[in-house]
């Protein structure tokens, strides 16, 4: 008889509990709880929202849904009203910009526990020329004022917000709203920084790069600084790419602009400036607090498609990232700096993620995952291999990494750290590619339509280290139809997910895990599902909100009180055959000629309360 795993004996403990507990008045053949029994076992009380899929928002009865801010909202003092019949780059430099995934809340004034006032910073990844302008049919109809618009667009924004009787309000004019976008003046930092890769016609030194792009999911330091992550950016260069390594151009998808820049500005155009689209796909530090202090991207954090950047802390001190690399077959990394943040002179961590260890993940199947240090020198990371300093292994991190054989994974997209367990959950949104012959304990579904989710316990509790034990929380997709769909069994009909993307923590440890796809996958609307991670309601999803059609919902956050759930809704509207004359939805403004507008939503309990319970 073949002996259990690991893997098995982890999984088995960790979610035994919850399926015995949940199986309490269900039936031995169905897979969903009955009506009658409401939250069962979890500790989220909530009355369940029921599965929708239209051009409405919804969320739980007895809460309350507020627009904070939308695509071309004021940001910068100056900024014009929104004119969506007459957008211009210069204005949109000044406004909200478009498709806003990430956000962070940091306490005004620095180190505040008030809760009442903070720095909201916002991703804005990409554009949908379609949805933005009248009339256009292509992207190589597009104009170079049109190009511009859109370059304003992409990029991040700091609000200050503050809670009052009313709700959650912009500070108008705040000193510290800003806008970041691809015409930022940005500085490279690290290894790569200099390196030959790394310069251009019109930064010889390889150490100044215009703008930030793709900028999906993000993160935190310990000190306050904001994380964005460039993901997707190769989707922005075009042109003739003989001139690049062709290995590079292979595995990191160049080769084909998705959004006719290159006509408009040389430096995406690869046949004109080969090295301008080394300068991105990198992790970029900025500091909310200091508006006039630029933007830095750190490359020892690798070179990848980004998909968040989110901290924990070793048992020395040290800080610790971890991030995923977002496309089908790719890596789990996390960096370690090599010496511990200071928390009590903020200045000393200016440079802190200059210097450490890059690692990617192997997830065995006895259960252990394993980090691999990056380091040039070791290992086959050599000269001979194509790397012959660190600096390449940071800028070709996809190929070095391979070379270490970690674990391809289905699209690991956002990994965060329980603030109350200190276990680690690694988000995989799904991987259609992966064929019978590919699965392994950690990705066990042949064409995984629906994603799942991780979860690790570092050795000894501490992050710093290359070992630890791993086991799955969840496997997506409705019991009873999708094959190898895993929840708690008392997960009700409504309770079920699809293409899981980005995960928060509320401050007792519960999960709420936001999806991206789900109307694709499973014909429901993408929304928020909060669940236990521990004790009897473990891994048992209940849905929460819904989105609009055509919108995914990302960068999920709380306030330290817990009584607010901030929402990024992006993309609108975004379903096949919509335009900017006939959108699928006019979400949030409805309104004759006004498009559907990417935006902030606050959610909070009707009276008051934290949100869940």
């Amino acid at each position: 008889m073949t002996q259990p795993t690991l893997a098995d004996l982890i999984d088995l403990r960790l979610n035994r509990r919850g399926l015995i507990r949940g199986a309490v008045a269900l039936t031995a053949s169905s897979p969903f709880a009955t009506a009658a029994q409401e939250a069962g076992p979890s500790t989220l009380t909530f009355k369940e929202l029921a599965h929708t899929l239209n051009e409405q928002q919804h969320v739980a009865e007895g809460y309350d849904m507020q627009i904070l801010i939308r695509w071309g909202d004021p940001v910068v003092a100056g900024a014009p009203a929104f004119d969506p019949a007459n957008l211009s780059a210069a204005a949109q430099e000044k406004q909200f910009g478009y498709n806003n995934d990430y956000l962070g809340l940091h306490p005004l004034p620095y180190g505040s526990k008030a809760g009442d006032r903070f720095l909201l910073v916002a991703n804005h990844e990409y554009v949908n020329p379609r949805l933005m302008f009248a009339g256009l049919e292509t992207e190589r109809d597009k104009s170079r004022a049109q190009a511009e618009v859109e370059m304003a667009a992409i990029g991040g924004s700091v609000v200050e917000i503050a809670r009052g009787g009313s709700g959650w309000q912009v500070v108008a004019d705040s000193k510290y709203n800003r806008r970041i976008s691809v015409n930022t003046l940005i500085e490279i930092s690290g290894a790569a920084a200099g390196h030959e890769l790394m310069k251009t016609v019109a930064d010889p030194t390889g150490r100044k790069v215009l703008g930030t792009l793709n900028n999906c999911a993000g993160g935190s330091t310990p000190w306050g600084t904001w994380l964005t992550c460039e993901e997707n950016f190769n989707a922005f260069f075009g042109g003739d790419a003989a001139k690049l390594d062709p290995q590079v151009v292979k595995r990191y998808g160049l080769g084909r602009s998705q959004y006719g820049w290159e006509p408009h500005a040389e430096r995406f155009d690869m046949g004109k400036e080969p090295n301008e689209s080394n300068r991105f796909g990198w992790v970029v530090e900025i500091d909310p607090y200091e508006p006039e202090a630029a933007p830095v991207k750190r490359t020892a954090l690798g070179r990848v498609k980004h998909e968040g950047c989110t901290y924990a802390l070793a048992k020395d001190g040290r800080v610790v990232l971890y991030t995923g690399d977002d496309e089908r077959f790719e890596f789990v990394y996390k960096f370690v700096t090599a010496r511990p943040w200071n928390p009590t002179d903020r200045a000393a961590n200016k440079n802190l993620l200059d210097e450490g260890t890059l690692h990617v993940a192997r997830f065995d199947a006895d259960g252990k995952v394993e980090w691999l240090p990056l380091v040039q020198g070791q290992g086959p990371l050599t000269a001979e291999n194509g790397f012959a300093s660190q600096a390449d292994v940071l800028i070709k991190t996809r190929l070095a990494a391979s070379l270490l054989k970690p674990t391809p994974m289905d699209r690991p997209e956002d990994i965060e750290t329980n603030p109350v367990n200190g276990r680690v959950y690694v988000v995989l949104t799904n991987n259609g590619q992966r064929k019978p012959d590919q699965t392994d304990k950690a990705n066990p579904r042949a064409a995984n339509a629906h994603g799942h989710i991780l979860e690790i316990a570092p050795k000894d509790g501490d992050h710093a280290a290359t070992e630890g034990t791993w086991s799955i929380f969840l496997l997506a997709g409705k019991p009873g139809t999708d094959a190898g769909a895993r929840y708690h069994r008392a997960t009700s009909e409504q309770g079920w997910l699809s293409c899981p993307d980005n995960i928060a923590f509320d401050s007792k440890g519960r999960i709420w895990i936001v999806t991206d796809g789900a109307p694709a996958a499973a014909g429901v609307a993408d929304g928020v599902y909060g669940a236990d991670t521990m004790g009897h309601g473990r891994a048992l999803t209940r849905c929460f909100y819904q989105a609009p059609t055509g919108a995914e919902v990302c960068g999920p956050i709380f306030t330290p009180d817990d009584r607010t759930f901030f929402l990024a809704v992006q993309h609108p509207g975004e379903d096949k055959g919509s335009t900017f004359e006939k959108p699928s939805t006019r979400w949030p403004d409805f309104k004759d000629g006004v498009p559907p507008r990417p935006s902030v939503v606050a959610i909070t309990r009707k009276g008051g309360g934290t949100i869940g319970s």
